[in-house]
Order: C-alpha cells, then sequence, then structure tokens
C-alpha cells in the first residue's frame, strides 16, 4: 500500500471541501446583497409614490395620533443642517404639531434658533405652549442631549434626597416618585408617542428612557438617505396600530 496516495487522497479532498464551503459562502453572500439591493429599490419606488401621493391609503394619514412626536439623529449626521430643516419641513407639512430633536453631543441645540427660524417653527416652553394656538403647517420644536437626560437625574435624585433626608419613614424610591421628582424639578417633558432613530445605530441614543415608556422606536437608516415617503409609511403604520397598554 502506498501512503503517499493516501496522503494525496487527503489533501485533495481537504482542499476540495474547503474550496466548497469557500464558494458555498460566495454565492449565499451574493444572494443576500442581491435581495437587500432589491429591497431597496422597491423601498425606495414605493417612498416616491407615496411623496407623490399616488398611494391611496397613505393619503388618509390621522395625525391626530402622533400627539408628539420626536426625531433622534446620530450627532455625526446632525451636522448637516440643511438635512435635519428638511426632514422637519416634511414633519411639518404631515400636520403633526409638537416634535423634538435629539442628538447625543447637543449638536441641534446648537443651531436651535436657526433651525426654529427656516422651518417657522415656535420654541417648546413645556406644556402650556401646547395651549397657544398654532399657525397652518406650523409646529413646536424642543431640543434635547443626553446632558438633559444626566441633568435632570441628578435633579431629581438631590431633590428627593433633601426631601426626605433624616426621614426615618423614608419611601421607597418607585418610578411615579421619580417622576414626581422630574417633573418637580422641570425635566420630565411629554412622551413621544413615536420616535423615529435616524442614523446606522438601532437605538435611542440616550434619549430620556422615562420619557419612552409607551414610545413606539421605529429605526429609518441614515439621515442623508432619509425619504419623505418612508416618514409618511412610518408614522401611517404607527397610526394604523393597536396599541395594548398593560396595568
Amino acid at each position: 500500500m502506498d501512503f503517499r496516495d493516501g496522503s494525496q487522497r487527503r489533501y485533495w479532498t481537504t482542499k476540495l471541501g474547503s474550496f466548497t464551503v469557500e464558494l458555498l459562502w460566495h454565492i449565499l453572500h451574493y444572494l443576500v446583497t442581491v435581495w437587500y439591493h432589491v429591497k431597496n429599490v422597491l423601498q425606495s419606488f414605493e417612498s416616491y409614490l407615496i411623496s407623490y401621493g399616488l398611494l391611496k391609503k397613505y393619503k388618509s394619514l390621522d395625525v391626530s395620533k402622533v400627539r408628539y412626536l420626536a426625531i433622534v439623529v446620530e450627532s455625526e449626521e446632525a451636522r448637516h443642517i440643511s438635512d435635519v430643516i428638511e426632514l422637519v419641513r416634511w414633519v411639518a407639512a404631515t400636520g403633526v404639531k409638537h416634535l423634538c430633536l435629539h442628538d447625543m453631543e447637543g449638536v441641534l441645540k446648537e443651531s436651535r434658533d436657526v433651525i426654529i427660524a427656516k422651518c417657522n417653527a415656535r420654541p417648546w416652553k413645556g406644556v402650556e405652549t401646547t395651549a397657544i394656538p398654532l399657525e397652518p403647517g406650523q409646529l413646536t420644536l424642543e431640543f434635547t442631549s443626553v446632558a438633559d437626560g444626566k441633568e435632570g437625574v441628578v435633579k431629581a435624585a438631590n431633590l428627593l434626597f433633601l426631601k426626605y433626608q433624616g426621614d426615618q419613614d423614608k419611601p421607597k424610591f418607585t418610578e411615579s416618585l421619580l417622576s414626581e421628582a422630574l417633573q418637580l424639578v422641570g425635566c420630565s417633558g411629554p412622551e413621544p408617542d413615536l420616535l423615529l432613530v435616524y442614523g446606522p445605530t438601532r437605538c435611542h441614543l440616550g434619549f430620556p428612557a422615562w420619557r419612552l415608556r409607551y414610545t413606539e422606536i421605529v429605526h429609518m437608516g441614515c439621515l442623508k438617505l432619509k425619504k419623505r415617503g418612508s416618514l409618511v409609511k412610518a408614522m401611517y403604520k404607527f397610526t394604523t396600530v393597536r396599541q395594548n397598554y398593560g396595568k
């Protein structure tokens, strides 16, 4: 028996197996890439149809169910203020009255005056703002960042500490007690019905967690690839889904 023949067979069998696995991997990768490409093309086409009002069902968007909308933008993309302004104008065109813009580093807050002026918006100054009638197509704008969330927690914690310091019968620090403290220090804010995330990551990017108890969160992709039709579709889908709240 020639052992060299056996070694060569094992060698070529191993090579053939490796080649087959690599080939299957490339085929799978190609199919997935094609699938995503086709999906993006179809979504772009659908967005185009929605933007120009060619899909009738999206014309019946009931914005009364989106009383407060929040948009989270990744900080690097938030520096493209022209894209943010265009997005805010799209939101205003849908009839939404109250919008919160958020990014982690506070980039949008630095451009607050420009965005408000370019979008003919009104700055958010608390719940009392909602009592003032808005012009047609006008909305109120709130700006937040991670610093607001941290500052709110610190203020609320200090308030509770000072209030119950030395109290032998101090209560347990429940969610309702913390919510009350946040409201007293002016850091509670309304809870968005819908939160749209623009950026590469699928998270709320530091938006105050205590304001997201019943919020629907939708990832919209990168800001530079935003589409008006996608915005309308996300809002329409939210308004047509029945929400059940637990006790």
